[in-house]
């Protein structure tokens, strides 16, 4: 009897160090910040691929954060703006109008200014130079804005790749030696998830960026052309 207590003392002890060593790897493993699992995680990518589409997600993000910074300076209050150009036409003519226009930012009071400054030449003119603004004003919105579409596209294709390349690295492998490993290929499989993850992560956050911007181009489109009309209005308005 003293022997099995004996015994069963030893093996209780056993699995408590098991236990407890268990318990402080995952402990350790729980330990590890988001950003140290993944550098490990990049790292266990490899550089190659990983290293181009850690670049792509860099650029978009310049992109996006630029275009953002843009659109939103961009942004002007149009029926504020429309307010203070008619009073200053009926109080102070086409002059006065412009020079509200001049201390105003953004692509509407741009758009004004330039239809006030042809308005001498008459209505058409005013017109003309208003339409033509105005596809200039928005090829300046999507400035860049391509180069974000490019690496949403690209991002995940890298990774795709990556994936392939790691897959036919495990096949040369089970090739070389002639019989199937878990072991033996695991290294590259996981190699292979790496770079496909990261990619359509990379993809994933840029297409979110992408989305809004088109959004507040769209919206800010929509506001110069409404504007644009307000404009020709008041213009023939005061004409008369």
């Amino acid at each position: 009897m003293k022997k099995i207590s004996s015994s069963l003392a030893v093996a209780g002890m056993f699995i408590l160090g098991t236990t407890s060593a268990m318990a402080q790897e995952e402990a350790a493993e729980a330990s590890k910040g988001f950003t140290q699992v993944l550098k490990e995680q990049f790292i266990q990518g490899g550089p190659a691929f990983m290293g181009i589409v850690l670049l792509c997600l860099i650029l978009g993000l310049a992109v996006a954060i630029e275009r953002i910074i843009y659109l939103n300076m961009a942004s002007t209050n149009s029926s504020k703006l429309k307010q203070q150009v008619e009073d200053a036409l009926a109080s102070g003519g086409v002059e006065a109008a412009k020079e509200v226009c001049r201390n105003t930012k953004g692509p509407v009071a741009s758009i004004y200014y330039q239809g006030l400054d042809r308005v001498g030449e008459g209505l058409d003119s005013a017109e003309k130079a208003v339409v033509a603004y105005g596809g200039v004003q928005m090829g300046q919105l999507e400035k860049n804005v391509s180069w974000l579409s490019l690496f949403i596209a690209i991002a995940p294709m890298l990774g795709f790749m990556g994936t392939v390349i790691g897959m036919i690295q495990a096949f040369q492998k089970i090739a070389a030696v002639g019989n199937l490993s878990a072991s033996l290929i695991a290294g590259d499989i996981q190699v292979a998830l790496l770079t496909t993850v990261f990619g359509l992560i990379t993809a994933i956050i840029l297409q979110i960026f992408y989305n809004y911007i088109i959004a507040k181009i769209d919206s800010i489109v929509n506001d110069m052309e409404d504007s644009s009309i307000s404009l020709i209005d008041m213009l023939a308005a005061h004409k008369k």
